[in-house]
């Protein structure tokens, strides 16, 4: 049996508190990996957005880091923040309801913030490399209607890809889906793989 995690990043994107299936599976997920000595940043992406990339962060961000003057570290120093707990989390837990077809808005502006050239992913002759190797991540997905997997999914696809270009390939997923159809049966799914991940933890 592996180690548990030191450090867990526990990311939730739904609007909701009360009553959302993503955050309890999020925590049931999260219980599973933790040992008594693990570390857990929670971050609340509904609670506490991050911020939108703007012209500022963009002129920031393509100044060579030696050169950047004052309010240019500024308009970088949340998105570093984010990075640095990113960084240095072993296993991140993702909870991400399907809104629209997509991911939340507050989640993809984490992506954005996140997803730094220099810092997480570089450039080289053969395209860009990740750089947050040797991680895990597990995404909790919960949809009311839209059928994870199915053709008008463009949140698990799209999450897989982002975590990847970052150099995170091993990735788990813990579904709840359909759930205005079959809410128990669409629990009991997700139990069943929660505990799947326990088991080969």
């Amino acid at each position: 049996m592996s180690a548990a995690p030191r450090t867990i990043l526990k990311l939730n994107a739904s609007a909701r508190t009360d009553g959302s299936v993503s955050r309890a599976f999020v925590d049931r997920v999260v219980a599973r990996l933790a040992g008594p000595q693990t570390a857990v940043i929670d971050r609340d992406l509904a609670k506490t957005p991050p911020a939108f990339v703007d012209a500022a962060w963009v002129d920031a961000n393509f100044t060579d880091p030696a050169e950047r003057r004052p309010a240019q570290q500024a308009a970088l120093a949340a998105s570093d923040a984010l990075v640095a707990e990113l960084q240095s989390a072993d296993a991140i837990v993702i909870g991400a309801p399907i809104y629209n077809f997509g991911v939340p808005a507050a989640l993809k502006a984490w992506i954005d913030q996140v997803a730094r050239a220099r810092l997480t992913f570089r450039y080289t002759a053969d395209g860009p490399v990740g750089l947050l190797t040797g991680k895990k991540a597990y995404v909790v997905i919960a949809s009311g209607g839209v059928a994870v997997g199915s053709a008008v999914d463009f949140a698990s696809s799209y999450l897989r890809h982002v975590l990847g270009f970052v150099g995170i390939t091993d990735v788990e997923f813990v579904v709840a889906d359909r759930l205005t159809a079959d809410p128990d049966a669409a629990k009991a799914k997700a139990a069943e793989q929660v505990a799947a991940l326990a088991e080969a933890a």
